[in-house]
């Protein structure tokens, strides 16, 4: 039995437990949360793993590259782009497996300080400032991964509420951070007018 607290964020028991046991499916949710629902992109990694068998990033880094993007086009699909987040994944893969041998954890164990772990997330493919804001706040709330500053280093997001993705706990707090997002939307909408 692992010691990881539990991840509750698709609302899907299945993907909810990859998620929770393979830090690289955690990582590959928060790639694929983009221009597409919060809990679809976190169940991407449950299709791919389905799907393909493993989510070991050697395997998924030396797919062949259409093969493997048929695979993530397959309805339902991964994403609503599922041709070019495939090709983000092996990207990816690629560089978890390079750079960190294949143990995507290492990518916080081995993080000095916040500052240094936002660092390392921002080096990776489809990881801007904002989103690896989001996945640093998630390690900190969600698998108490707290190095020093991860509070600087996200800004609002290690903030208490309903933020991002890194607030959800079940089908209640998801909706929360769309009411958030959907606000925040709106009110950014009437400043531009």
């Amino acid at each position: 039995m692992s010691s990881t607290p539990a991840i509750h964020i698709t609302g899907d028991d299945t993907a909810d437990r990859v998620l929770t046991e393979d830090p690289f499916a955690l990582l590959v949710g928060m790639m694929l949360d983009q221009q597409y629902p919060m809990e679809h992109a976190f169940r991407g990694p449950a299709k791919v793993l389905e799907r393909f068998g493993t989510l070991e990033p050697a395997r998924i880094a030396a797919a062949d590259p259409e093969e493997f993007a048929a695979l993530c086009s397959t309805p339902p699909a991964i994403h609503r782009f599922p041709g070019s987040m495939a090709t983000r994944l092996q990207a990816l893969a690629a560089l978890v497996e390079e750079k960190y041998d294949g143990r995507t954890e290492r990518l916080w164990t081995e993080a000095a300080t916040g500052k240094d772990l936002l660092k390392r997330v921002q080096e990776l493919p489809g990881f801007g400032k904002q989103k690896a804001q989001i996945f640093v706040a998630l390690l900190a709330k969600q698998l108490g991964v707290r190095p020093d500053g991860w509070e600087q280093a996200v800004g609002d997001y290690a903030l208490e509420g309903y933020r991002s993705v890194a607030d959800v706990v079940d089908g209640d707090s998801l909706q929360k951070v769309r009411d958030f997002k959907k606000e925040k939307k709106a009110a950014a909408k009437a400043q531009a007018d």
